[in-house]
């Protein structure tokens, strides 16, 4: 029984040190490649790539893109191998998924509306991926040993900063000290000594992670800025937010009793836009009724942040964010395609500057 259950935990999946990292650089390759695409094709027109019956659709190269993202880690040992995977995994998908009308359709409609809502529900569950990988790992002896093994395969290629060091020590620590394995404590044991002698004749200085040194930059940045200030324009760009939401149902609800000059100038504000109410009656009622109760609800958490109310203000505005990009945006990109973009990454960095102003602990 024993040989058994150590057979099961050696079978059983162990989360990489690092996962979180290369979601994230998957997923911003990703939102970055559906945006670009579609951006340059709108520039330019929408050209094609071939002549006659040939035609070169961006999908082969999300393909070719992918399966070059599958080789690398499987070819190559070295850890940049897993940055650059996950670089062009997020590429690869997303010129992939941008042709999803295509292939939904018998016209190959490129432009069907449910292909935006669809890419945006793919990229949704990649971020509920993302979250998931950023909790706790498992911290068994057997776990522990495989993420040592990959500092290890880290320190051989250059050094690890002093923070990384200390962790890997306390890991290999702990693995020599709980393992049940006999094997698995003494090659703790050896591994210390390993560490030690490789970090006291490292020659080069280590070096952070470019996405590491980004975050810790972005934190930085935002511990410089004095939380009133960060307040202010934290309830302003909620408060934009929120009015803005409110502006189609503004249309919607007061149309049959606009002036003339106001109509137009609400028309303009849609031009180039792909609304067709008539095309989804029932849809396009609920998306008017909830970006009436998110506007509010934004408008309502604006002022509470304006005034200082973290608890209040924070819960309101999360939950409104939340709302929106995670149904709203489904109505949204239906309707509007994908001309709502900009609207959902700045949803997102309020979303991410509620939660930083809620854990600090600085008082405003």
């Amino acid at each position: 029984m024993p040989a058994r259950r150590m057979l099961i935990s050696a079978s059983r999946p162990v989360r990489r040190e690092t996962a979180e990292r290369y979601v994230l650089l998957t997923l911003l390759s990703f939102a970055a490649s559906v945006s670009l695409t579609r951006l340059g094709l709108a520039l330019t027109g929408y050209p094609q790539l071939g002549g006659g019956e040939l035609h070169i659709a961006h999908v082969l190269w999300g393909g070719l893109l992918l399966f070059a993202a599958a080789l690398l880690p499987l070819v190559l040992a070295n850890r940049w191998v897993f940055t650059a995977s996950a670089l062009l995994a997020g590429v690869g998908v997303g010129l992939f998924i941008d042709e999803v009308g295509k292939f939904i359709t018998q016209r190959n409609d490129y432009f069907f509306p449910a292909a935006a809502p669809i890419v945006y529900t793919f990229f949704l569950l990649t971020v509920l991926l993302f979250v998931h990988v950023r909790r706790t790992p498992d911290d068994s002896p057997h776990a522990e040993l495989h993420r040592a093994l990959g500092d290890i395969r880290e320190m051989l290629e250059e050094p690890i900063t002093p923070g990384r060091n200390a962790q890997l020590r306390s890991r290999l620590d702990r693995i020599a000290s709980n393992s049940p394995n006999p094997g698995h404590a003494d090659l703790a044991r050896s591994l210390i000594r390993f560490v030690e002698n490789e970090q006291q004749e490292a020659a080069r200085p280590p070096k952070e992670h470019p996405a590491d040194a980004a975050l810790s930059g972005l934190q930085r940045f935002g511990q410089r800025i004095p939380p009133n200030t960060f307040r202010t324009l934290l309830a302003i760009g909620i408060m934009s937010i929120g009015l803005l939401t409110l502006k189609n149902p503004t249309h919607v609800l007061l149309d049959p009793w606009l002036p003339q000059g106001i109509h137009e100038v609400m028309e303009s504000l849609y031009a180039g836009r792909q609304i067709d109410p008539a095309s989804a009656p029932s849809w396009f009622t609920a998306r008017v009724a909830l970006e009436v109760a998110l506007g509010l609800l934004l408008v309502i958490s604006a002022v509470l942040v304006a005034s200082g109310r973290k608890k209040w203000g924070s819960t309101l505005g999360i939950g409104a964010l939340l709302l929106s990009l995670t149904t709203v945006n489904l109505l949204l990109f239906y309707f509007e395609q994908f001309s709502t973009v900009i609207t959902t990454v700045i949803q997102f960095l309020l979303l991410l500057g509620l939660l930083y102003w809620r854990q600090s602990t600085t008082t405003t």
